[in-house]
């Protein structure tokens, strides 16, 4: 009737209590990943504590790694029909910085399922009210991310960037049009494929209609080809 198991060597061991078993709660929308106490030394000698997966890890990227402590208040959620994002939080009470930034880094992942939670993640986030007033400030940091997006050299990473550019085109509008010029190479380039003429062309064309009339001048001093679908 003791609670106190007895080994066979006699070494007395108590069972773990209910608090020690669960040490599992929702995480707050603060983005701050949990707090997890630093490796012994000498768990680099215990086989226990050896991670066959090590060098694997350590080529985690700055996204990935955030999502696997938790930073990045979203999880992906696996459907019969579809995949999903399930938040911990409803996304109009999270901070757009940093998280829109990071997202918008982990566009140029190429791993399941960090490819599809920074997609869908930027796309949802931009979709809350009052996006356009909290993605605006943050377009100096997101421009340059989006370019290493768009001069990737997997196809799916670049059709990723089109997608997110239109998307953040549709938030900010006009906006946009002070940081266009530093994108529209990587388009052009792009553009000469016959594989991603009609969606380049696609994306030119939203860029104008939310940038308005002052877009097409941008675009064509760099795409000097390109037809504006306004008259």
């Amino acid at each position: 009737g003791s609670n106190v198991l007895r080994m066979s060597s006699g070494i007395q061991v108590k069972p773990k209590s209910a608090a020690h078993k669960s040490k599992t709660s929702p995480l707050p929308c603060s983005l701050e990943p949990a707090f997890k106490p630093l490796p012994k030394p000498s768990d680099k000698l215990n086989p226990k504590t050896i991670d066959p997966f090590g060098a694997y890890s350590q080529q985690l990227s700055a996204f990935a790694s955030t999502y696997t402590k938790g930073g990045i208040p979203c999880r992906l959620v696996h459907g019969s029909v579809k995949h999903k994002l399930q938040w911990e939080c409803l996304p109009e009470t999270v901070p757009f910085d940093p998280l829109l930034v990071t997202l918008a880094e982990g566009l140029r992942e190429t791993r399941h399922p960090y490819t599809f939670v920074s997609k869908e993640g930027f796309k949802e986030l931009l979709l809350v009210e009052g996006a356009t007033e909290k993605a605006i400030p943050l377009l100096p940091r997101l421009i340059p991310v989006l370019k290493a997006t768009l001069a990737h050299a997997d196809d799916e990473v670049f059709g990723r960037g089109l997608d997110a550019l239109v998307q953040l085109s549709a938030v900010v509008g006009p906006s946009l049009n002070d940081h266009l010029k530093h994108l529209l190479t990587n388009l052009s380039r792009r553009l000469m494929q016959k594989k991603f003429r009609e969606k380049v062309t696609v994306t030119l064309q939203k860029l104008e209609q939310y940038g308005g009339k002052a877009t097409v001048a941008i675009i064509k001093s760099k795409i000097p080809t390109y037809c504006p679908i306004s008259s």
